[in-house]
């Protein structure tokens, strides 16, 4: 199995800053992508940011030039940087990897149990 854990969210005011970690631990072979998703009440779950084993990244359009997710692969750690927040920004965030456990070519998905960021106007 694999553990997924986030840290680091909170609450903060509008302008100011955040950074969330997550780190993945447990039967990993290799990780194929981790992310950042969020949902707000009574709304979906979105995704914020995305990166691949390809090092690419992918951003949800809402947080397109302020926020930053980063990874350490030796650590099996990805980071959010989240700047510029804003009130609409307030919603659990969710970590997820996908991950390779053996040789073959299947792949799983595991989440983290959420991390709170409010921002306050």
């Amino acid at each position: 199995q694999v553990q997924v854990v986030e840290s680091g969210g909170g609450l903060v005011q509008a302008g100011g800053s955040l950074r969330l970690s997550c780190a993945a631990s447990g039967v990993i072979f290799s990780i194929n992508a981790m992310g950042w998703y969020r949902q707000a009440p009574g709304k979906q779950r979105e995704l914020v940011a995305v990166s691949t084993s390809g090092h690419s990244t992918n951003y949800g359009d809402s947080v397109k030039g302020r926020f930053t997710i980063s990874r350490d692969n030796a650590k099996n750690t990805v980071y959010l940087q989240m700047n510029s927040l804003k009130p609409e920004d307030t919603a659990v965030y969710y970590c997820k990897v996908v991950v390779r456990r053996d040789w073959s070519i299947n792949v799983y998905e595991y989440w983290g149990q959420g991390t709170q960021v409010t921002v306050s106007s």
